[in-house]
């Protein structure tokens, strides 16, 4: 049972230590170029109906933007966003959540 419980937390710390660095935020930022007309240059959306993307969470851009990526993601305004999304790395996707997640 010991062995298990530091096998698991060993587990989780490797993950986490991960997620922490899963972004280049300086990279990020140089990606968001198409994000700007409509999530705004600062993660602030230019219209009520577009989100804010500024101190969004890292993990739920990344599970996002991939979704769209991967046209798992349908509705509202998925199909601009797929395009948008179609020609991301993973890297990329990982790159522009840092950013956005880095601002206030």
């Amino acid at each position: 049972m010991k062995r298990l419980f530091y096998m698991l937390f060993a587990t989780l710390l490797l993950n986490s230590f991960h997620l922490a660095q899963a972004g280049d935020i300086a990279a990020g930022k140089k990606k968001t170029s198409l994000c700007a007309s409509c999530h705004g240059v600062n993660g602030i959306a230019t219209l009520p109906s577009y989100p804010n993307l500024a101190g969004q969470n890292e993990a739920y851009l990344i599970s996002a933007l991939t979704a769209y990526r991967d046209k798992q993601r349908n509705g509202g305004m998925a199909a601009i966003m797929q395009m948008q999304a179609a020609n991301l790395s993973d890297a990329d996707i990982e790159n522009i959540a840092a950013y956005f997640s880095s601002l206030k």
